[in-house]
């Protein structure tokens, strides 16, 4: 295992040694999630050119790429090759003292590396090997692979994304992907605790797919009672009215009226409590039957008003009310900043970036991981001394072109 008292790495997980040979989004996401509770999070790349994100040229920050460097902060980087035979031996030897290994790749491509969970787990059979894939590792799409596009519009997200009546629609964000990321992380957790009272490891997996679907709760709970799939309805609730964005004088806010008291208070607050008993309004299920009629109504209401006006008197009603923000405005705001997902790191390349912070916090154990993303192969020579190797064998290493070492 690593030790706990290296620089930066603090939290529940401080100890747990993690190698991430994941790429791109869903794997990384996990990795920097463990990271900022304490393990050691150690990101193995590929050579040549390593981690895929690190070409995403636009935008870059004194020429790093800036989406690699917000999802790999907290991160120790080693470089290799692990198409040849010394690279695939110097990963062996990682993995003897590491606790976890997440990958990424299509079903059977460690496999063919000859090193795939059965060789690994032979070496340390307490290893957790957590694998994120595009469908998973069993039924008839096993050996597609996944991007998060594709996930989102097989599980339905994109049917159930955008307005009444458009085209399908994406989430503006990497909905299965991050989602992915979240649930390798509660399965390691979850193996991890297992680990600790068995010593045993496993494999874990899942998927965009499912990480995506998983997003559906309500549309499959219609679905599945009524045999009808629901479509796209804005920014309207599939089981409640009204709770959606409406659009005042200057700018939109987000109106949650879910359940009868908050569409009461509603009402109040709009001048018009007529509608309270209205037979088009008075329940929630007449609501739905009128939802367009009665989003027509509030909008009409809402526009006459600053954003800033309703937003007191929705708050000082005790509405469920808020901003729709630009990201600028989500990520400077004083409550954003007050929970620090908002951080300051140092790139030895980029210089001072700011990057997102965790969303996770803890009382007895604080986690907090001030490292930047690396350099390609930045901490290899730091690493491989870890495991027993000398700088000879470590010079003799890269002049193969086994690994790459950042001095």
């Amino acid at each position: 295992m690593s030790d706990p008292s290296r620089a930066g790495n603090r939290g529940p997980l401080a100890g747990m040694r993690v190698l991430e040979l994941a790429q791109i989004m869903a794997g990384p996401t996990a990795g920097m999630m463990l990271a900022d509770m304490g393990a050691d999070v150690i990101k193995v790349e590929k050579l040549p050119g390593g981690d895929d994100s690190r070409d995403y040229r636009e935008p870059r920050v004194n020429g790093v790429s800036a989406p690699f460097m917000i999802l790999n902060r907290g991160k120790r980087g080693i470089a290799l090759n692990l198409k040849d035979a010394r690279g695939r031996e110097i990963l062996l030897r990682l993995v003897k003292d590491a606790d976890v290994l997440t990958e990424n790749y299509r079903r059977g491509t460690l496999e063919k590396l000859g090193l795939g969970y059965d060789v690994l787990a032979r070496a340390n059979p307490g290893l957790i090997y957590c694998a994120v894939s595009g469908y998973g590792r069993s039924g008839p799409y096993a050996d597609k692979a996944g991007f998060d596009l594709i996930a989102q519009g097989f599980a339905g997200l994109m049917s159930i994304t955008g307005e009444p009546g458009g085209a399908p629609a994406k989430t503006g964000n990497s909905v299965a992907d991050i989602n992915a990321g979240i649930l390798a992380v509660a399965g390691i957790c979850a193996a991890y605790a297992h680990k600790l009272r068995t010593g045993q490891g496993q494999v874990v997996e899942t998927s965009l797919m499912e990480a995506a679907l998983q997003q559906t709760y309500w549309q499959a709970a219609i679905y599945f009672a009524t045999g009808e799939s629901p479509g796209a309805l804005g920014s309207a609730h599939t089981l409640t009215a009204p709770y959606q964005a409406f659009k005042a004088s200057d700018g939109w806010l987000n109106i949650g009226g879910a359940n009868q008291a908050n569409w009461e208070r509603i009402a109040d607050t709009l001048g018009h409590s007529e509608w309270k008993t209205d037979a088009r309004f008075a329940t929630n299920a007449d609501r739905m039957r009128n939802r367009d009629t009665l989003a027509a109504a509030i909008h009409e209401v809402v526009g006459t008003r600053t954003r800033a006006y309703w937003i007191e008197r929705f708050d000082a009603a005790g509405v469920p009310v808020g901003p729709v923000h630009s990201i600028g405005e989500a990520v400077e705001h004083p409550q954003t900043r007050a929970r620090g997902m908002v951080v300051e790191v140092d790139h030895p390349k980029a210089g001072r970036t700011r990057a997102l912070g965790s969303p996770l916090h803890f009382s007895a154990t604080p986690g907090g991981n001030s490292l930047p993303a690396p350099v390609l192969g930045q901490h290899t020579r730091e690493v491989l001394h870890e495991c027993g190797y000398s700088d000879a064998e470590i010079d003799a290493f890269a002049a193969a072109g086994v690994i790459t070492t950042h001095d």
